[in-house]
């Protein structure tokens, strides 16, 4: 891979770049809030529903007409302007979240409310997602890149797992999970005013010389193909942690909200140190890194079930959040090393719907996987099969290095 030439600082100077980043920071604040919010506002709704089945589907629904949007970008020839998926984004989320939340804290909500405002109000949540990454990213142009991916995975990390949580934690305690979605409508109409009116000379539709679907572009960089396969799987794998979590917090661990807030807390922590080092890693052999980030995270959930101590729990799970921060940015930066400007859209926005779309499936199945096994019983199956998984992953990312174009053979 490309060495980067420009650093955060470097890249932060551009305003339209800072803007758009710190609108993307304090939106995803928002979102981690609901990250606790919602499983407990959740089990305040759930009914005759077991409570693993009602979490996944509350957990899942924000990610199904989203991913349905977003294949008909990334497989099909349907193409609309970043900025245009970013504004639709946020005015669509906060205008819904604002009504989920008078309908929460008015005690009117019910859980078929709440699933069905979650998939309605997230229709453009993988779009948007990836035109924000898309519009910094082509801001920077090449030699700012890996900069940009890397900050945004400080963004997310830090809103998603350090302050959204641990705020979000706070907030139910005081006033109400409902008031979570207040703040997340706030976030997006941030985010709406930090959009960038023009993306810059360097928007990545300006270069509109393919009408090429995502995947038979990627299909031309097999490495990059077979590495979006086994980051699919990896992130399948991860979900039902997300639905043992509350579960295995109230039962194993005796903590209540806060509790989950301060232990997503130490996940974020963990993971901010990992983003922060990001830049640090450009240089490294990125494949061997990328394998090894997932041997190392399958670890986290089997250390988690073995342990009934709050403390421990929070020091696995801030290692856990170390190791894995580094995946995302650099398997960004990865592929769209290798990619020109009028293919960036289709295939980021397909490689961010294969990776975001394990999410529903694997909470589908992590709800009844919860039920059966219990939460320990899941967090030692996820960290088993994810351990399983690295061999195939080995194979897939390192085998027949030679494949693909001259950049990608030397990422």
């Amino acid at each position: 891979m490309t060495t980067t030439a420009l650093g955060y600082r470097e890249v932060l100077r551009d305003r339209r770049i800072a803007g758009l980043l710190l609108g993307d920071l304090l939106a995803n604040i928002g979102t981690g809030m609901l990250l606790v919010a919602m499983p407990v506002q959740t089990l305040s709704l759930h009914g005759d529903v077991p409570k693993a089945i009602a979490i996944g589907v509350v957990e899942a629904a924000p990610f199904v007409l989203s991913t349905v949007l977003a294949l008909a970008i990334g497989l099909g020839r349907v193409r609309l302007r970043p900025r245009t998926l970013l504004v639709a984004d946020c005015v669509l989320r906060s205008a819904t979240f604002a009504v989920l939340g008078v309908l929460a804290v008015s005690g009117r909500l019910t859980l078929p409310v709440l699933a069905a405002g979650l998939l309605f109000g997230a229709t453009f949540r993988l779009a948007g997602s990836s035109s924000r990454r898309l519009l910094a990213t082509s801001a920077a142009g090449e030699a700012g890149r890996f900069s940009v991916n890397g900050l945004l995975g400080l963004n997310t990390t830090f809103a998603l797992y350090i302050a959204g949580p641990v705020l979000g934690g706070v907030l139910v305690a005081t006033a109400g999970a409902g008031y979570a979605l207040f703040v997340d409508a706030a976030g997006a109409l941030i985010l709406l005013a930090c959009v960038p009116r023009e993306a810059g000379d360097r928007d990545a539709l300006r270069d509109e010389g393919t009408h090429e679907s995502g995947w038979r572009i990627l299909r031309r960089r097999p490495v990059a193909a077979r590495l979006l396969v086994v980051e699919f799987f990896f992130n399948f794998l991860y979900m039902p942690v997300e639905v043992a979590l509350p579960l295995y917090v109230s039962g194993t661990l005796h903590a209540g909200a806060s509790g989950l807030g301060v232990l997503w807390g130490a996940l974020g922590v963990g993971a901010f140190a990992g983003a922060a080092l990001v830049s640090r890693l450009r240089n490294l052999p990125q494949r061997p890194l990328l394998v090894a980030i997932i041997g190392l995270w399958a670890l986290c959930p089997i250390a988690l079930a073995v342990t009934g101590d709050l403390t421990v729990a929070l020091l696995v799970f801030a290692l856990g959040g170390l190791v894995y921060a580094p995946f995302t940015p650099v398997a960004y930066s990865f592929l769209q090393s290798g990619l020109a400007p009028g293919e960036q859209q289709q295939v980021v926005t397909l490689w961010t719907t294969g990776a975001t779309v394990a999410a529903p499936l694997g909470l589908a199945l992590g709800g009844p996987l919860i039920e059966l096994t219990g939460s320990t019983g899941g967090l030692v199956l996820s960290g088993v099969l994810t351990l399983l998984l690295l061999p195939i992953a080995a194979r897939a990312v390192l085998g027949r290095v030679h494949e693909g174009n001259p950049t990608c053979a030397s990422a």
